[in-house]
């Protein structure tokens, strides 16, 4: 199996089979990635995907071989969604629909335990949009697309140190943050 760097030097070659195993392989995890960062808007997170994708293929000749594959498309798809909300047009809502769990999940579980799971789902995701975004992109990478540091790192062009202070201060403000949701309920 050839790997996603092997994949983009194909694309630079004009291979559109190694285009298509990329994207394949990276749609899904980044429909996730786009969806929690825009607090679970399914239709906007969709939009970013597509564009990312598009702005891949357009700038594949600026990805440097053997920089990781996986942290510059992030980095791509990063910056679209800070883009987005910083255009004056954007008004990011806070509402977080039904099918929160839908992307990734496996197994269904029983009623009880999905209504439990989507209601602690909610809540996660509440607490996330509470942090300020440098803090809520480092926390998505590394929790839920398990991103390394390093990756973290080379996806938001920050030093390794900076990742982890924003992780720190961030794990901080959501246990803050999910204190106070606990007691309101």
């Amino acid at each position: 199996m050839q790997t996603d760097e092997e994949l983009a030097q194909g694309v630079q070659r004009g291979n559109r089979d190694d285009l298509a195993v990329l994207v394949e392989r990276h749609h899904s995890p980044l429909l996730g990635f786009l969806y929690r960062m825009t607090g679970g808007d399914r239709a906007l997170a969709e939009d970013l995907v597509q564009e990312s994708l598009v702005r891949l293929l357009r700038g594949i000749h600026q990805y440097v071989y053997p920089r990781p594959f996986k942290p510059w498309l992030y980095q791509i798809a990063t910056n679209l969604t800070r883009d987005h909300y910083k255009r004056a047009d954007t008004r990011h809502t806070e509402s977080m629909p039904e099918d929160a769990l839908s992307l990734g999940a496996a197994d269904e579980p029983q009623p009880e335990a999905a209504l439990l799971l989507r209601s602690e789902a909610r809540q996660v995701a509440a607490a996330i949009r509470e942090l300020p975004e440098h803090q809520r992109e480092v926390v998505i990478f590394r929790y839920y697309q398990e991103f390394s540091l390093a990756e973290i790192a080379d996806a938001l062009n920050i030093p390794v140190g900076t990742v982890k202070s924003r992780l720190s201060i961030g794990l901080k403000r959501l246990r803050i943050v999910w204190l106070e949701q606990e007691r309101e309920l």
